[in-house]
């Protein structure tokens, strides 16, 4: 039954990715644009500037560097790993219906939540399986194990930090530190020796801290506290079934969710894909929820007996509480099928206008390269060069440390948060010399246009627009 299960949630998986398989979203586009610039051969940190941890991009570099099918199958598996994953950590906690019960509604909200969320293999995403595995080891009393799978965490955001404090809580023991040593200490010799640690400690670390240091939310912890609960109303079928299961399970999960949900309040912007870091809590509890409840949910769906009894197995009877759980489950259900139909079509659909630009510029860059040709891209739209298959002439892949400025927020401010080392960025730009400039940003927003730095200007005065999309203005050296 359970081989039934997987297949039939792998092929729900893959079906949804292939509807995104010709776009891309934004927190998918800078490591994959690294990945292609590193097999190109250049080093990350080094000649590519990053501000995340290296595990995104050396993935990305590893199934090819490229957008299309293999990266949407990619998604696929690795969402089938999740749900498998959390479903051995559920059998093992207490039993095979709790465990078909978290892969089930795991797969579910890695679907029906939002695109840009759940379709990119992207930082908060990539952390759920060694995050759910991590504390699973822990539970067994596999602390060296749980220590490195931390660490791989670690090495994908820093939020793996929590995922060592959690794995700490379930299973204290010096061998857990050894194993998160082990790996973040093999992660920073492999920049050493490639020249690249130091980049990775400004890029990363003091770029981070000055992002994290600022918010361009007003009044955050009331946006906070808005967006955790319009949060718990989306999930509101497994935030009812993981209180009910709570009641019982109280002291070991409250500390997980409270060092989850600092995850979440981190640079306080509570963006979508923050809430990643409590929903493993929030599925395992799920399940057990779902499992000592009675109620005709498989009927409730309507769904032909045999399957479901695959996907519904062990939740038979009568009672109110399983109908309106189901209920429940149609409203992420119905807000978010259609946005598949949507993507599948990619026609006018606003969520995804800046992608279509972006290959729309992208197409006439192509269009007039030679060989030899290099490409600098102004503002957050790393997917140019995804699109045009052209190097990078700078080590900058965005503007972000060019202006000071954060992606989160230059589509509408420009009030920068650094202003001497983005200086000092820009005059490195400007020794560069590439064949196409593609300012991204200026339509959106006049004073972060490429041509209103004073610095730039002598630079800009070797090159001539060649041509514009909607949003874009292509320059070409003369």
């Amino acid at each position: 039954m359970p081989r039934l299960f997987f297949l039939l949630l792998f092929a729900l998986l893959v079906a949804a990715r292939l509807c995104h398989v010709e776009i891309l979203w934004a927190e998918e586009t800078l490591p994959l644009a690294a990945a292609q610039q590193m097999r190109a051969g250049k080093v990350l940190y080094r000649d590519i500037w990053f501000d995340k941890p290296p595990f995104a991009p050396v993935l990305y570099a590893a199934l090819g560097g490229e957008a299309g099918w293999r990266l949407r199958l990619a998604g696929a598996l690795y969402a089938l790993l999740c749900c498998a994953i959390a479903w051995g950590f559920a059998r093992d906690l207490w039993g095979r219906r709790e465990g078909l019960w978290a892969a089930g509604l795991l797969g579910f909200f890695l679907i029906f939540d939002f695109p840009s969320s759940v379709i990119p293999l992207a930082a908060d995403l990539l952390m759920l399986a060694p995050h759910v595995a991590a504390v699973w080891l822990a539970y067994q009393r596999r602390p060296l194990w749980a220590g490195a799978l931390a660490g791989v965490a670690f090495a994908i955001s820093p939020k793996g930090l929590l995922v060592l404090a959690v794995c700490a809580w379930w299973a204290p023991s010096w061998t857990l530190l050894a194993g998160f040593v082990g790996v973040t200490g093999v992660a920073s010799a492999w920049m050493w020796s490639a020249g690249a640690l130091a980049g990775y400690w400004d890029e990363v670390w003091r770029w981070g801290r000055v992002y994290a240091g600022t918010t361009f939310v007003d009044a955050p912890a009331k946006n906070g506290l808005l967006r955790t609960l319009n949060w718990a109303g989306f999930h509101a079928a497994i935030v009812i079934a993981a209180v009910i299961a709570w009641k019982d399970e109280r002291r070991r999960w409250t500390v997980w969710l409270v060092i989850s949900l600092a995850g979440v309040v981190a640079g306080l912007r509570f963006f979508p894909r923050y809430y990643f870091q409590i929903l493993p809590v929030v599925v395992l509890l799920a399940a057990r929820g779902f499992a000592q409840m009675r109620g005709k949910v498989g009927q409730a769906f309507s769904l032909p007996r045999p399957l479901a009894g695959v996907v519904f197995h062990g939740f038979s009877g009568s009672g109110w509480r399983g109908y309106l759980l189901a209920a429940m489950l149609l409203i992420p259900l119905a807000r978010f099928a259609p946005t598949y139909f949507l993507a599948a079509r990619d026609a006018g659909w606003r969520d995804t206008a800046m992608d279509r630009d972006s290959r729309a510029a992208a197409a006439m860059v192509r269009a007039a390269a030679k060989p030899g040709d290099t490409l600098f891209v102004w503002g957050y739209r790393p997917e140019i060069y995804v699109y045009a298959h052209l190097p990078a002439a700078t080590r900058f892949l965005d503007s972000q440390p060019l202006t000071g400025v954060p992606a989160d927020r230059h589509l509408t401010q420009s009030t920068p948060v650094e202003t001497e080392e983005s200086r000092a960025r820009r005059a490195e730009l400007a020794a560069s010399r590439p064949t196409f400039v593609v300012d991204g940003l200026g339509e959106y927003n006049r004073r972060l246009a490429l041509t209103e730095f004073g610095d730039l200007r002598a630079w800009m005065a070797g090159y001539r627009e060649f041509g514009r999309s909607a949003g874009s203005v292509i320059y070409r050296r003369e």
